[in-house]
């Protein structure tokens, strides 16, 4: 059989929709002998895994709405693929072959008041695509439960062409012990962090509650000289956040508060590795990988109790009922502060619930509803 693959997402800057096809890719070269043509469209990354199964091809298309509704259906027809692999919300619009398509969440759909939308283009064009896509699609992937009943909800599509695939913590996140204590000092002088500091990354949108986490960090911070690192960009409305975080900086009197609109994954894991504990809270989320590499990685969470993200973290991270209750946000920051049997309790828990996920099995289920469809 052969499978076209969009993997466009793995050029540039990868967040989560390129990792999550860097990893299936890493699996397929393991245990598939069937045939793969991926799709780029403006360069071949180098670190793409290595398989005699592998074809890459270069479309050299600049805009990526060309590349995806005009290049990718050509070639795919072209290539006389048996299944063609959408893994970001979107298909080719006129493309008459099978198509397989993963939608991460439908926030877009569900809450679309809550959505950032870059241009009215765009939002017009993401949900009419999307929708779609998933209508004529073969077989949908979501990376929860929570993200397939929303699919099934709001899209009317039969709950038996839905697939849940759990992502998984990525392998390479985990450190060697060798000159680790070194490489943790110099990220800390990097950044300017000091001993003890709580640590959110991920892009920054109102959902994800940044004002309410910096307003209950700013209660810790009082009685406690910590710190918090947020790294993402901030397109809250008028980039709120960052604002909000230089107000307490000069309130505090100290660099309390830390901004980086993005971490490569080098330093994600130093980071992740050096923090006191992670925090992530969001109204919606499709899966929520960041809380569950923390887990992995042997980091104490505090999350939200509600969309995939219960799902995710199971019993083995502190969980806030309410998102905008910043009293509760801060007695959550208190207990892992200041008690270390919470916070080794919550290590022990978070390793053993982020076993249950694993990039094999996702990729192994993937590509037999790929085979089958």
């Amino acid at each position: 059989m052969l499978i076209g693959v969009d993997a466009h997402n793995l050029e540039g800057k990868r967040t989560g929709v390129g990792r999550y096809v860097f990893n299936l890719l890493q699996e397929w070269s393991k245990l598939s002998e069937n045939k793969f043509v991926l799709y780029f469209k403006s360069e071949i990354p180098q670190d793409i895994p290595k398989s005699e199964f592998f074809e890459c091809k270069l479309l050299k298309v600049g805009s990526a709405a060309k590349f995806t509704h005009w290049s990718l259906p050509r070639a795919a027809k072209k290539d006389k693929v048996d299944i063609l692999f959408c893994p970001a919300y979107v298909a080719p619009l006129f493309y008459k072959g099978k198509v397989a398509l993963t939608l991460h969440d439908i926030s877009y759909e569900a809450r679309p008041e809550e959505f950032n939308w870059p241009s009215l283009a765009d939002k017009i064009l993401l949900k009419w695509a999307s929708k779609k896509a998933a209508q004529r699609a073969s077989v949908i992937f979501t990376p929860s439960e929570f993200s397939r009943q929303e699919v099934i909800k709001y899209y009317g599509i039969p709950a038996e062409k839905i697939v849940a695939t759990p992502l998984s913590a990525d392998s390479s996140l985990f450190l060697s012990p060798e000159k680790l204590e070194e490489k943790i000092a110099a990220i800390k002088e990097k950044y300017s962090l000091g001993d003890k500091f709580i640590f959110y990354v991920g892009s920054i949108f109102t959902r994800r509650h940044l004002t309410e986490i910096i307003q209950a960090f700013e209660q810790l911070a009082v009685v406690s000289q910590c710190q918090l690192l947020i790294g993402g960009q901030d397109y809250t409305d008028g980039k709120a956040v960052d604002k909000l975080a230089k107000k307490v900086n000069n309130k505090l009197k100290y660099e309390a508060i830390l901004r980086v609109d993005f971490i490569g994954d080098e330093e994600l894991k130093l980071l992740y590795s050096a923090c006191a504990f992670f925090i992530w809270l969001s109204d919606y989320e499709g899966f929520g990988l960041p809380p569950l590499e923390a887990m992995a990685i042997g980091v104490p969470v505090i999350t939200s109790d509600s969309t995939s993200l219960k799902e995710v973290a199971g019993q083995a991270a502190l969980l806030i009922k309410n998102n905008f209750d910043t009293g509760e946000i801060y007695q959550a920051m208190k207990s892992l502060a200041e008690n270390e049997s919470l916070r080794q309790e919550l290590i022990q828990k978070g390793k053993e619930q982020a076993a249950k996920f694993s990039w094999p099995s996702c990729a192994e289920k993937t590509l037999e509803k790929l085979l089958k469809s």
